[in-house]
């Protein structure tokens, strides 16, 4: 196929020699199922984009050292062929760190595993898994630009590095990779455009861009100070922003976004859309925050984005095509009204089993507590256990720092939580002795900071009373076991008290297949599954009260929904609402 050129100019972007302006969309393939990719991507194109941009996930890719899955959502390719199709170009932001309120910001547990491993620097071990990885992406991505006849127009390298560090020669030695590896598109970094973020975040033969959402001519401002020439392109255009557990939905008025997108366009810059939209951390791949306090982000990726979860235009989408159809051409596209999602009726729930029916541990034995990474589990859920042998006095059990919720037991009776985000870290036991079982949960490695790379699980000294605790044993939980039971463990009975994470299922009937709201009232804290995928994380600490249930996953006939709940649920059926349950708002 015959390629294009698409340059850097003195003042613009310049598709085969001529002025170009860049209306670019967020869309991260592995937040949306595949079979969706073509709608979402089409209705970018319908708000009056040319462009859409996507990060590349390498823990996704790579959850194992080795490995480098491109199969079902994990299939960039497909997904840039997508877009190509639909007319648009691409832009791809390998990382390798993403941030993206994503699991690790992108980065695998496994690559923290040795010794010394640097994050985000020259560090050799770092260094070499980094270019293992990018050889990958661009064995995928470097025959898809558009020299070559591909969509995609720009790379992106680092991620707001300026907002980390001041490294140019760890920018110059990754921008080498990108060239040795195929790259000959432009070259792009993003920053904050805070004076000090922006030089330290690109080298001169890089493209410097902002990422920003609001107080425009002032950050354009600050964009053309530290580059003089080029086109001005903010390529996060943050339109609304994510939740994490315990907060608030956070919403952005659509006619505040959409006049600071005016001015964007009215001063002549290029623009990518933070989110288009922001799809799902589905499985157990959402990220976290800690400054400070420990935050995790929820299962929802919304981002009050113009197409919602559901894949439905919002009143954001109709003010953002407005404001684009002012500066350019934009698709005949009729407005309709956000449609309401299928309610099917009640699903029953019926008890499987226990945890530790469903999903049986194999053990594996330590003299000292050890974390979950020290024994390969990079992602899920950590049972330990030890035999107390101290007296039947009360006694006080304590950790270095827990990561990032415990549920402990003594002889099979709950005795307490341990929570990271309220700095729990000590317990007092009703006796000293006897067989002590701890079920640990990851709930997202931390995205942006100085804390990505730090193992989970029970950290540090263990101690009773202030002795040290020697004899651990530690098992993964097998979590591929839980939706697999298919009720063959338990009796099958309703709803019933239960004590511990116990496994519920439950029978969905559908007429034809469809996109679903599925209700969390009810349920405490826990995962759910339909079929074998899972949808990922609930918690009654809100503000998400639903799981979107893409409708590829659902058949006509009977489907089966799994439930893992961690504490407790008050519900005797699972139920579904006609739009997402996504919290209350603060504006």
């Amino acid at each position: 196929m015959t390629g294009r050129t698409f340059e850097i100019g003195e003042r613009d972007f310049l598709l085969d020699g001529a002025p170009h302006r860049v209306l670019s969309g967020a869309l991260h393939y592995f937040r949306v199922h595949p079979d969706q990719w073509r709608d979402r991507i089409r209705l970018g194109r319908m708000m009056g984009l040319n462009t859409i941009e996507t990060y590349v996930a390498w823990n996704e890719h790579s959850p194992e050292p080795g490995v480098f899955d491109t199969d079902g959502r994990l299939d960039l390719a497909r997904f840039l062929r997508e877009v190509h199709e639909e007319g648009m170009h691409a832009i791809v932001r390998p990382g390798p760190y993403i941030c993206a309120e994503f699991d690790g910001g992108g980065l695998p547990a496994w690559l923290f595993a040795g010794e010394g491993v640097g994050i985000r620097s020259l560090e050799p071990q770092y260094l070499a898994a980094v270019s293992e990885y990018l050889r990958r992406v661009m064995e995928i991505v470097a025959p898809l630009q558009i020299d070559r006849g591909g969509p995609v127009v720009m790379l992106q390298v680092e991620n707001e590095y300026g907002a980390y560090g001041s490294d140019h020669a760890y920018l110059q030695a990754l921008t080498d990779l990108f060239r040795a590896c195929g790259a000959t598109v432009p070259l792009t970094t993003v920053d904050q455009p805070v004076a000090e973020m922006l030089a330290a975040g690109t080298l001169p033969e890089l493209h410097a861009t902002g990422s920003f959402g609001s107080r425009v001519p002032e950050r354009l401002a600050a964009l053309r100070a530290q580059q003089p020439t080029g086109p001005l392109m903010c390529s996060e255009f943050w339109c609304g922003w994510f939740d994490h557990w315990g907060s608030h939905h956070h919403v952005t008025d659509p006619s505040a976004s959409a006049g600071a997108l005016d001015e964007l366009l009215s001063a002549g810059a290029s623009v990518n859309i933070y989110m288009l939209h922001g799809g799902t951390n589905a499985g157990l791949t959402n990220g976290a925050n800690d400054k400070g306090v420990y935050q995790p982000t929820v299962t929802s990726y919304d981002y009050d984005a113009p197409v919602d979860e559901a894949g439905r235009p919002t009143e954001k989408f109709w003010a953002f095509r407005d404001v684009i159809a002012r500066h350019f051409p934009v698709p005949e596209f009729p407005r309709t009204d956000r449609r309401p999602l299928h309610v099917p009726a009640p699903a029953p729930l019926r008890r499987v089993g226990t945890l530790a029916e469903v999903a049986p541990a194999t053990w594996s034995s330590h003299d000292d507590v050890p974390t979950m990474d020290a024994v390969g589990i990079w992602r899920g859920f950590a049972r330990y256990r030890i035999e107390l042998d101290g007296t039947d006095a009360p006694a006080v059990l304590s950790f270095a720092e827990v990561r990032d919720r415990a549920w402990l037991s003594l002889d099979g009776e709950p005795v307490g939580i341990l929570a990271r985000e309220a700095h729990e870290r000590s317990v007092t036991l009703p006796s000293g002795r006897g067989l002590l079982e701890i079920l640990v949960e990851d709930e997202g490695r931390v995205n942006y900071g100085p804390r990505i790379g730090e193992p989970k699980g029970l950290i540090g000294r263990a101690t009773l009373d202030g002795a040290p605790l020697h004899g651990w044993e530690i098992s993964a939980v097998p979590l591929d076991a839980i939706p697999a039971a298919r009720g063959s463990v338990g009796d099958g009975t309703a709803v019933a008290p239960s004590v511990g994470a116990t496994v519920w299922q439950a029978t969905l009937s559908l007429d034809a297949p469809a996109d679903l709201s599925l209700s969390t009232a009810g349920l405490g804290k826990g995962l759910v599954w339909i079929g074998d995928t899972c949808l990922g994380r609930y918690w009654r600490k809100g503000p998400q009260a639903s799981l979107y249930i893409p409708e590829p996953l659902t058949r006509a006939g009977d489907n089966t929904l799994t439930v893992l709940e961690l504490e407790t649920l008050d519900v005797d059926a699972l139920r579904f609402l006609d739009d997402l349950a996504l919290g209350h708002t603060e504006h």
